[in-house]
């Protein structure tokens, strides 16, 4: 299974050179969440811009629940998948927004509003949106695409090969727990992974209450064949061997 890190975790201690050399290294074959303009640098190491960073006004708290929000997002969007498409990369991000007092139902149905106005550019030039799932308990408060249930549901009525999940695992693990089952229900509507250690989202290790190798072999044994990026902060291990240690244990 193919194995990246997000560039924002490492970037206090390491420029994107350095971190890309380091990845090769260890074996990871992306970089999660940067901008277009870093793309050649990722590339020129023979790895993988993995997922591409959102770009304002396609933002968390933003995004694609609210009509008024639709046309300045999918600008955003468009524009990111054109030069995605142009640069071979495969995924692009997007959010539900905060709901602000909006009902779950009524924010699915014009997120499901939004999604339709680009899933055909998005099959055009061959690029995957993904939308990601956060909690809204600890870190994003008020975030509308808080649960599997929610996101699947909207993936299943968009119906787009090129509309996907970003499934955070930590920030599910805060809102439902049930990975591997939740997982596994849901792979087909899935087009990323993210890893964070809870409670903290720091380092995947013995420490934390999932067990990341099982939760990865799970992923594997589904066939899966896009990344799972670590998306840790590390605080007890020197930040390389905390990546070392994950993608060991991610390895399946």
């Amino acid at each position: 299974m193919k194995q990246g890190v997000s560039f924002w975790t490492y970037q206090k201690w390491f420029d994107l050179d350095a971190l890309c050399k380091e990845a090769v290294r260890i074996g990871l074959k992306g970089i999660d969440l940067v901008t277009p303009e870093q793309y050649a640098t990722v590339q020129k190491y023979g790895l993988i811009p993995s997922m591409t960073s959102g770009t304002a006004p396609n933002t968390i708290p933003i995004g694609l629940n609210r009509l008024e929000n639709h046309d300045k997002v999918l600008e955003s969007l468009k524009r990111d998948i054109t030069l995605a498409s142009a640069a071979k990369v495969q995924n692009v991000i997007t959010f539900s927004g905060n709901r602000k007092g909006m009902p779950d139902g009524e924010g699915l149905e014009n997120c499901l509003i939004g999604l339709n106005r680009i899933k055909a550019y998005a099959e055009e030039k061959n690029v995957t949106v993904n939308l990601e799932l956060l909690n809204s308990k600890v870190n994003h408060k008020d975030y509308m695409a808080d649960h599997s249930a929610w996101g699947v549901e909207l993936m299943k009525r968009v119906n787009s090969p090129k509309i996907k999940l970003l499934f955070d695992i930590y920030h599910m693990q805060i809102m439902e727990g049930d990975l591997i089952r939740n997982i596994r229900d849901s792979i087909n509507f899935i087009g990323h992974f993210h890893t964070g250690g809870n409670p903290g989202r720091n380092e995947i290790d013995d420490s934390q209450e999932v067990n990341w190798h099982a939760v990865a072999k799970a992923i594997a044994d589904t066939g899966y064949q896009g990344f799972i990026s670590h998306e840790f902060i590390p605080v007890k291990t020197p930040p390389i061997k905390s990546l070392e240690q994950a993608f060991e244990i991610c390895k399946v």
